[in-house]
């Protein structure tokens, strides 16, 4: 039986008041005790990055710890010769479908957790929380006979599934926990000027879950485009292969190639860097809003 959860009451908190003597005590910290640390975490940080760009950019066979003359066959390499301008867009393909599914899907699982209570709902959500202590690896070979019976092995539709349904649960509690965080009486007021609860839906809450469903999205995005082992089983084709499984096959047992190996590094990192920076606000917002517990 499936009841609607009644809204709780408004309830105001109070911030607490900070104390005074904490901000004199940080106030009074010497600079170059907080800037000396973070300086030492920076550069152990960005050392890695800067050692990828050296190879990626000096010429094969030198030691330069300057990248001068900078080139580019490296790159010019590994995309048009290695086959990386197909696994781009192979990866492109999987990562913004995952994203898609995932979020409708998980918004509508997430707006039956918030809004409705039913029978087994707390067995439901630990369900989901265990699920989380699976390892994927546990379950390629059932995968694998699934999506063979479908006839689905060497398409990229399966890695889309098999991605987006080890995505479903977190991202489920995670929209759960904004929808909760939307008032009750917004929707109360649509269904009371007409709305019906899919129209109140849309035009009152939907709006509202915007960080969160960046949030949610841009998670699913990027473990779908770093994932591995789910390309590397389901798609035997090399011209259906990702990124991650493209970077393998520049490593062999006899020799690594470190020139087109950091220029493949480079061109798998850049798009994940590019859309944390332009989504890092809502992510924050998102991620905050979610952890809290209205």
């Amino acid at each position: 039986m499936i009841t609607e959860i009644a809204p709780a009451p408004e309830r105001v908190v109070s911030e607490p008041a900070r104390p005074r003597g904490r901000r004199r005590a940080w106030d009074e910290v010497p600079r170059w005790q907080i800037y000396l640390p973070l300086s030492v975490y920076l550069l152990f940080t960005l050392v890695p990055f800067y050692w990828i760009l050296l190879f990626a950019l000096r010429p094969a066979g030198s030691t330069s710890l300057v990248p001068w003359p900078v080139t580019f066959e490296h790159f010019g390499k590994v995309w048009t010769d290695r086959g990386f301008g197909t696994y781009f867009a192979n990866s492109v393909y999987v990562g913004f479908a995952t994203l898609v599914l995932t979020t409708v899907v998980a918004l509508a699982g997430g707006y039956a957790l918030a809004r409705f209570d039913f029978r087994a709902k707390r067995g439901f959500m630990l369900a989901l929380l265990c699920s989380q202590f699976v390892p994927g690896a546990l379950l390629l070979v059932p995968l694998f006979q699934i999506f063979a019976r479908l006839s689905m092995i060497n398409s990229l539709g399966s890695v889309v599934i098999a991605e987006t349904v080890f995505q479903l649960p977190l991202s489920m509690i995670l929209i759960s926990g904004f929808i909760r965080n939307v008032p009750y009486s917004l929707e109360e007021a649509a269904w009371v000027d007409g709305c019906n609860r899919l129209t109140a839906f849309r035009i009152v809450v939907l709006p509202l879950l915007r960080p969160g469903l960046i949030a949610v999205g841009s998670f699913a995005f990027v473990h779908a485009w770093n994932h591995f082992l789910f390309a590397l089983m389901f798609l035997s084709d090399q011209g259906k292969q990702t990124i991650p499984v493209g970077l393998n096959t520049l490593m062999s047992a006899d020799s690594v190639d470190l020139g087109a190996l950091a220029a493949g590094g480079i061109i798998a990192a850049v798009p994940v860097v590019v859309v944390f920076a332009f989504i890092q606000k809502w992510l924050i917002t998102g991620f905050s809003a979610g952890a809290v517990k209205g």
